[in-house]
């Protein structure tokens, strides 16, 4: 009795990945999942962080899928690796900094290495034709298969009868009329599919699960590399991205500014690590300077933190700036009027 093939499907955690498994898994494949933690996933992290969010699922989707399909999930960290990728996309960008074909031929190629490193026969992802204009192309799709080196090892169910047959198919590993022709942007085929599995519960896919998608992140994300010279990042950037209000009023530095309690716990983490600034006379934010800010620069960023303190209507607020090295300053300021924060300065 021949063995029963084993497929590894790509998670990410949206709805297509959690049907593109299903379905495979209904035809008594067994299936494992695959996620690829870039750091810029847009999940979890700013739902725990604020406040506001507090009644928001704090869950990994990607583990929540994995946990409703009742398969075995392998989370890969990759953010050094992934950083050539996003810096020196192959195929450009699309709309923002997202190189979603270079991302998609660098993951698939990743899960190629893990499938023949455990034995796994071939990959399930849950692209859709027409769904993404930079990756989920007719004429992208074979370049995804090509250049990750899967070849026709790689199996997208939801569309797979709008393509050539894949070798599992072909050797009937899976029985291609159980596969589906959704193409297209309309959600509406995967939720039908949904309902038809019982599935009710799952992340809502506008915009993606990356944050590279966001044309505001992407802004800041462009800022930092400018300012710093080069194009390169670490976790702890990426991370601070996310949170916060940024504003830079001189090219040499950056305010990052608490907007809510939830972020002012967050930021604490590092104050250790930036200059950080206080209102002491009114509440208001924590306030991180990335950069080298100067005594003038200090009194501007004052006047800023005063500007988003309960002091914004008082003539003076006294700030606080701690340098990393633990020197205090303290600062009588004028809070900025709203029409003195050029809309430049806000990235």
């Amino acid at each position: 009795m021949s063995q029963p093939r084993k497929a590894v499907a790509l998670i990410s955690g949206g709805l297509d990945s959690m049907l593109a498994a299903r379905v495979i898994m209904e035809q008594g494949i067994h299936v494992e999942g695959i996620n690829f933690f870039t750091g810029f996933c847009v999940e979890g992290h700013t739902h725990a962080i604020r406040k506001r969010d507090q009644k928001k699922p704090k869950r990994n989707n990607a583990l929540w899928v994995a946990e409703q399909l009742g398969i075995k999930l392998h989370i890969i960290d990759i953010i050094e690796e992934y950083k050539d990728v996003l810096i020196n996309p192959k195929h450009g960008y699309g709309a923002n900094l997202n190189p979603c074909l270079d991302c998609k031929i660098f993951m698939v190629g990743k899960a190629y290495q893990w499938m023949r490193e455990n034995g796994f026969d071939f990959i399930i992802t849950g692209e859709v034709v027409g769904q993404r204009p930079k990756s989920q192309r007719k004429d992208t799709m074979p370049v995804v298969a090509r250049e990750s080196g899967v070849g026709d090892l790689l199996l997208r169910p939801l569309c797979a009868k709008n393509l050539p047959p894949t070798k599992p198919e072909r050797e009937g590993w899976v029985d291609r009329e159980k596969l589906y022709d959704f193409s297209g942007r309309t959600r509406k085929p995967q939720m039908a599919l949904a309902r038809k599995f019982g599935l009710v519960d799952y992340a809502q896919p506008a915009g993606g699960c990356c944050f590279l998608t966001d044309e505001n992140y992407s802004r800041k994300l462009a800022d930092l590399w400018q300012a710093r010279g080069r194009r390169d990042y670490e976790l702890d950037d990426i991370m601070l991205l996310k949170v916060g209000r940024h504003l830079r009023p001189r090219p040499h530095f950056k305010l990052i500014v608490a907007r809510e309690e939830g972020e002012g716990r967050f930021l604490q983490g590092y104050k250790n690590r930036f200059v950080h600034l206080f209102p002491t006379s009114h509440s208001g934010p924590l306030t991180l300077i990335d950069g080298q800010p100067s005594d003038e620069d200090l009194e501007l960023a004052a006047r800023i933190v005063a500007r988003y303190s309960q002091g914004r209507n008082a003539d003076q607020v006294t700030v606080k700036a701690v340098m990393p090295g633990g020197e205090e300053k303290e600062f009588t300021a004028a809070p900025l009027k709203p029409h003195e924060i050029p809309p430049e300065w806000v990235l």
